[in-house]
C-alpha cells in the first residue's frame, strides 16, 4: 500500500513541486495539499495520511503549531519538516512538538524521497545540516552532564551507553561495532530504552540525550 502524503506549504508552486516529485513514486501518494496550518490539521483529521511534509513559516497557524496539533493526536501521522533552515531558530522545538525529522527546501528529489520513506518506516531524518545546527543550538542549552539520572535513571549502564551512541547519530550497525557485541544486541537495548523512555524514535532519543546531559556536544574551539 503506497504512503499517503499531506503537502503544507504557503507558496503554491512549491506545493505543486513536491507533489509532482512525490507522486510520481509508485510507492508514495500526494492525498492533499494545503496552504497553512489550520488547514492541514483540518485535513488530517479528514483524510488520515501517513506523513505530512510541514512548512514552518506559513500565515494564520504555523507549522509548528500545526505539528503540535497533529502529533498530539492518537494515530498521529509522521510530521516531515521542509525549512529554509537558515531563517528557522527553532528546529529544535518543532523536534520537541513531535516532528520526526527535517529536510531544507533545497534538498535534492532523492533526498525527499528518501526522507518520506524513513518517517513512514517509524524512524527519524535529520539532514546532516540541520544535525549540525541542532547540535550548536544544544552546545548552548544543555545542561551539565551531571544532570543525567533523572528520567533516564531506568536504564542500565549498557542502555544508557546506547543511547549515547544513538544520540552521535550512530546506526545499529556502528554501535556494535563500537561495543564489540551483535547488531541483534543493540536492537533489542535500543528498543527497551525507547520502551522505558516512552520515546517514538532516534530524533527524540537524541534530544532526550542532550537534554538530560548524557549527551554533550562536542567544541571546536
Amino acid at each position: 500500500m503506497a504512503v499517503r502524503v499531506l503537502i503544507v506549504d504557503d507558496q503554491a508552486v512549491v506545493r505543486a513541486g513536491f507533489a509532482a516529485i512525490v507522486d510520481a513514486e509508485p510507492d508514495l501518494d500526494v492525498v492533499a495539499e494545503a496552504a497553512d496550518g489550520a488547514r492541514a490539521v483540518e485535513l488530517a483529521a479528514e483524510i488520515a495520511p501517513d506523513v505530512v511534509l510541514m512548512d514552518i513559516r506559513m500565515p494564520g497557524m504555523d507549522g509548528l503549531t500545526a505539528t503540535r496539533l497533529l502529533t498530539g493526536r492518537e494515530n498521529a501521522p509522521r510530521v516531515l519538516v521542509l525549512t529554509t533552515f537558515d531563517q528557522d531558530a527553532y528546529v529544535h522545538d518543532a523536534l520537541r512538538a513531535g516532528a520526526s525529522g527535517f529536510l531544507l527546501k533545497d534538498a535534492e528529489a532523492d533526498e525527499l524521497l528518501h526522507g518520506i520513506r524513513v518517517v513512514a518506516s517509524g524512524e527519524g531524518m535529520l539532514a546532516p545540516t540541520v544535525t549540525r545546527r541542532l547540535i550548536e543550538v544544544f552546545a548552548h542549552t544543555a545542561p551539565p552532564a551531571a544532570s543525567a539520572p533523572g528520567p533516564l535513571a531506568s536504564l542500565t549502564p549498557r542502555e544508557r551507553e546506547v543511547l549515547g551512541l544513538v544520540a552521535a547519530g550512530l546506526t545499529n550497525a556502528e554501535i556494535a561495532a563500537e561495543l564489540g557485541v551483535a547488531t541483534g544486541t543493540v536492537k533489542s537495548h535500543v528498543n527497551a530504552l525507547f520502551a522505558k523512555l516512552g520515546l517514538r524514535d532516534r530524533v527524540q532519543a537524541t534530544i532526550l540525550a542532550y537534554d538530560t546531559g548524557l549527551a554533550q556536544p562536542r567544541r571546536t574551539d
